[in-house]
């Protein structure tokens, strides 16, 4: 969804965008605003993040350098409210160096359109920041030489909410083997920030029926952003 200008407009298209994700009702929540300027290139976040990307430089702390095309880092607002985390890149992120941009990531964008922000928001990151051959789950060698990047990105953008997107996600994230179905609907804590497991958009594609509880769930974020959920 492209904003028009036209309030009126830009509300229909973002109707439509919800009707076309089955869902009848909708909560609506304050405005979500934290009050602070957008964040610039020269921002301590920004900065510290180019940083932390200069660190990781041409990775080769696994195995899985030998086969990709790019490395993976994130993507989105220094300054992000709201961090969203998959599993790992996929073809067509490991060929053009983004998170979230094949089929499962334009659901994603449609996601967070329909949660009033666009993708310039949030930021996006994965769990690990190389593709893993044929997109098996990630081996936790890998994670283990990934994980302090994700820390360190979590820590410097300090988001307001985490959504763990999908099962390895939110597993790896909470240090589980809960199922994501049962994770799902209600927050947990990474490093002291309420996380909010829900669905991968790649699932969704597969299991269309199952929009309206990420819609749920993403429902809870907002309303926790406009201090109207509690975290716990």
């Amino acid at each position: 969804m492209t904003a028009t200008g036209d309030p009126r407009s830009d509300a229909q298209a973002l109707l439509a965008n919800l009707r076309a994700w089955g869902v009848e009702e909708v909560l609506v929540p304050m405005r979500i605003s934290s009050g602070r300027a957008p964040a610039k290139s020269g921002s301590g976040k920004a900065a510290r993040l180019a940083a932390l990307r200069g660190e990781m430089g041409d990775c080769r702390r696994c195995g899985l350098w030998t086969e990709r095309t790019h490395v993976v880092f994130g993507v989105g607002d220094p300054e992000a409210e709201v961090m969203f985390v998959g599993e790992a890149p996929g073809s067509e992120e490991d060929r053009q160096g983004e998170p979230f941009v094949g089929k499962a990531g334009q659901l994603l964008t449609k996601i967070i359109e329909a949660m009033g922000m666009s993708r310039s928001d949030v930021y996006i990151a994965n769990i690990i920041k190389c593709r893993p051959p044929g997109n098996r789950n990630p081996l936790p060698s890998e994670i283990g030489a990934c994980s302090g990047f994700l820390r360190a990105q979590v820590e410097i953008i300090s988001p307001r909410a985490i959504v763990a997107l999908g099962t390895f996600s939110a597993q790896t994230l909470l240090g589980t083997d809960e199922k994501i179905s049962r994770l799902r609907g209600r927050f947990h804590a990474y490093e002291g920030i309420p996380l909010m497991p829900t669905y991968h958009p790649a699932y969704l594609l597969r299991n269309p029926n199952e929009k309206k509880q990420v819609w749920e769930d993403v429902q809870k974020v907002m309303a926790l952003l406009s201090g109207r959920e509690p975290a716990s």
